[in-house]
């Protein structure tokens, strides 16, 4: 007979105040226009035309959004915004996946033979690791779906419960392409040392067969040259200019390699990222992390620094493994901290120390200034014409085919395909500057397609004429 999962009401109650803090601070975040177009924009936009019946074109790619990632779960999350087309969808979406981490969690903690108290402390660890609450923060990403997946296809697992298992990897394989590697990693781990030969053979398979049709059929098809994987080829420049020479190398010339993964940031991102858990892996419980190992293989190879910090998303794959490999430790009787209150209050300080919950009184209140003004710029924009605005103003706006940032580097050869131009002097937005917009507003006074329809704290609204005409 198979064993009944129950969780104690506080596991519960943790959980749904974990999601509404971190939807509160994802949806506060967004109202004082820090969120950006790339990422949630793009996604944003994706969503709501797959809602509407539209071909998914990214207008700030320029091309079909599963030639971005393969996401598929765009699809599903989609079904939302048929109810009602809403950005907050994927705040909500985003929050309640990152929380409900903690309850496979604590199944997995009780199913390994820890205590009650060391259970929920586990759990506490999950939800108090710092880039759990700082991925929240940084837009939306699909993959956040994936780390309470990737828990309970491991609890599935160790269960026997190969449909739930399946379920789980094939949500976690929709979320993205590259976590078809992960999937494809784990299987290994569950195959060789956890003895689950169906379940880690069904992850094995279908992490490479994704792996090849996701990377050589879907993106190809849907994207373009630029969309295709080709396009991270810079990250890894110094290993060469496509991937057989990338490949070449890294089984060639191990030195190239190893001066690029044993240098001082990749210490340092190493540090931060396993800080708020080493207390709690051994030698004998590092088994699970050899999930990780593609993870923290192609950030530690990467010369692009965002992969290497507790801010993005490029190292959210590796949060179930670290937490699994802290479950294994205290099943065996080691690790520093044994006792549940000296390890909340570890993962209390490691919070304090690398949370970024201090953004909301600094960085976050740099464009205060115009808030009121560009919220009601933004009330103005009431068809669903083309917008060309800035990057932080956009995803405000993305419930339209076309909306394009404005950059100082390659401005629009034609103004005349928009309807709207949104623009904000005092903070002009990424790609711009502040010479940039400027010059932009007073070439758009002096022409007729356009008229000044609003005008405050330096944020500008300037509408086409048959717009203005009510057309």
């Amino acid at each position: 007979m198979k064993k009944k999962l129950i969780s104690p009401s506080l596991i519960n109650w943790m959980i749904g105040v974990s999601a509404l803090i971190l939807f509160g601070c994802s949806t506060l975040r967004h109202e004082l226009f820090q969120s950006n177009a790339y990422d949630l924009g793009i996604f944003d936009q994706a969503v709501y035309l797959i809602s509407q019946g539209q071909s998914p074109i990214s207008s700030f790619l320029g091309f079909h959004i599963l030639g971005d990632h393969a996401a598929l779960i765009f699809y599903v999350l989609a079904l939302f915004y048929k109810i009602y087309p809403s950005v907050y969808w994927l705040f909500a979406v985003q929050a309640v996946a990152l929380a409900n981490g903690a309850l496979p969690t604590w199944h997995l903690a009780r199913h390994a033979g820890l205590s009650l108290g060391q259970a929920i402390a586990v759990a506490t660890v999950y939800l108090l690791y710092p880039l759990v609450f700082n991925i929240n923060l940084f837009d939306f990403h699909p993959e956040v779906i994936a780390v309470p997946a990737l828990l309970w296809a491991v609890l599935a697992a160790r269960l026997e419960r190969t449909a739930w298992f399946c379920l789980c990897i094939f949500l976690t394989l929709a979320c993205k392409a590259v976590l078809s590697i992960t999937v494809a990693a784990m299987g290994v781990w569950l195959l060789v040392f956890e003895k689950k030969r169906r379940c880690g053979a069904i992850a094995l398979v279908s992490g490479i067969c994704w792996f090849v049709i996701a990377t050589k059929v879907v993106i190809p098809f849907f994207g373009t040259e630029a969309a295709s994987v080709e396009r991270h080829i810079s990250r890894y420049a110094y290993l060469g200019n496509s991937f057989p020479d990338i490949a070449k190398n890294l089984l060639l010339n191990p030195g190239l390699v190893l001066g690029q993964i044993f240098s001082l940031d990749n210490l340092e991102y190493l540090l931060f990222l396993v800080a708020p858990v080493i207390w709690g892996l051994s030698v004998q419980g590092m088994q699970p992390l050899i999930a990780a190992v593609p993870t923290l293989g192609i950030n530690l190879l990467s010369q692009f620094s965002t992969q290497k910090n507790l801010i993005n998303q490029y190292s959210l794959p590796a949060v179930p493994f670290l937490v699994l490999a802290v479950i294994s430790s205290l099943a065996i009787g080691q690790g520093w901290l044994r006792n549940k209150r000296k390890i909340v209050m570890w993962s209390i300080v490691a919070f304090l120390a690398l949370a970024k919950y201090g953004y909301f009184w600094s960085i976050y209140l740099n464009s205060l200034d115009t808030w009121q003004a560009t919220r009601q710029a933004v009330t103005l924009v009431q068809t669903k014409g083309s917008v060309l605005t800035t990057a932080q103003i956009a995803p405000h706006l993305t419930h339209r085919p076309v909306v394009k940032l404005t950059s100082a580097k390659s401005p629009p050869a034609n103004l005349a395909e928009f309807d709207y131009i949104l623009l904000n002097l005092s903070h002009p937005g990424w790609l711009s500057d502040r010479e940039f917009a400027t010059n932009l507003v007073e070439s758009l006074k002096k022409t007729q397609l356009f008229e000044l329809r609003y005008h405050q704290d330096g944020v500008h609204l300037f509408v086409k004429e048959v717009f203005r005409n009510g057309v």
